[in-house]
């Protein structure tokens, strides 16, 4: 039997459309801006439709070096940062989902403490320097490759969804550790391995703070430190040089689109995933 709506139905479906208007409004409006020449702008800045569509900034910045070098780093640490995050979490949050684990009331300690306390930013830029990772894409990478908030959603996934009897069938048939955890376990994780995805493609993505602490040589940056330079530094004015190009607001608009488009198409084929990983993994028994 279907369910009646009621009003506080209605009410919340408006409350929730509402919110949702106000968060995707600004994204339509730089996303319609950016195709729009300037002109036509500062007639009416508060016109979202325009009259014609201008691609002269998104090809003046997809020109730019720095953009081009920028995605090419950003899909690099997105891509190895990711793998190598997954593999961390898979690897780490299997053993400390069994309770028979010596020493397993300390380790799970040593995450939770790192979930609260942390040597702060002065110390991370010396140890980064110290081993020599300073102006590599490795520094990037490799210090955010694990997070506490995400291990622990994943040994908890993995407490509720894998049963003991299917890793001691497993082990009757002449398997090893490696070979349950790698042929058994893993295949089951789908929809955590899914979820993680997202969080760690969206985390190395975003992040441009490392990019601004650790590199130094442009060649290095990621997109988001690219962008941060042409909108908040403002020196979009000077990279380019062509005589035609287009106003700074505008190349500043099409660079903010250029930069959060991809995620943007990638992020609801993960959807389901996301939402039904972190659903089971985030309740402890």
């Amino acid at each position: 039997m279907k369910k009646r709506l009621t009003a506080m139905d209605y009410v919340s479906m408006i409350v929730v459309g509402i919110f949702a208007l106000i968060c995707v409004m600004p994204f339509v409006y730089v996303f319609c801006v950016s195709f729009m020449p300037y002109s036509e702008y500062i007639e009416n800045p508060l016109k979202i439709i325009p009259s014609h569509i201008d691609l002269t900034a998104y090809k003046q910045m997809l020109g730019y070096d720095l953009i081009r070098s920028g995605y090419l780093v950003t899909v690099f640490i997105t891509i190895a940062g990711t793998a190598l995050s997954i593999f961390l979490l898979v690897i780490s949050a299997y053993p400390l989902s069994k309770k028979d684990l010596k020493g397993h009331r300390f380790f799970m300690g040593m995450v939770l403490f790192t979930m609260f306390f942390n040597g702060g930013m002065i110390s991370n830029y010396i140890l980064i320097r110290g081993i020599k990772l300073q102006n590599t894409v490795w520094s990037l990478i490799i210090p955010g490759c694990i997070s506490a908030f995400n291990l622990i959603l994943m040994k908890n996934f993995i407490l509720q969804s894998i049963p003991d009897a299917l890793e001691e069938a497993a082990r009757i048939d002449g398997a090893n550790d490696l070979q349950v955890l790698f042929r058994i376990v893993t295949p089951l994780l789908k929809p955590a391995i899914a979820t993680m995805i997202v969080f760690c493609a969206v985390n190395y993505w975003n992040n441009y703070f490392s990019a601004m602490l650790y590199v130094s040589d442009r060649d290095l940056w990621p997109l988001t430190l690219v962008l941060r330079e042409l909108v908040v530094v403002s020196s979009v004015t000077q990279m380019l040089t062509s005589a035609n190009r287009s106003h700074p607001f505008t190349l500043k608009m099409a660079a903010i689109i250029i930069t959060v488009l991809p995620i943007l198409i990638v992020y609801p084929f993960m959807q389901k995933y996301f939402v039904k990983g972190v659903s089971l993994g985030s309740v402890k028994e």
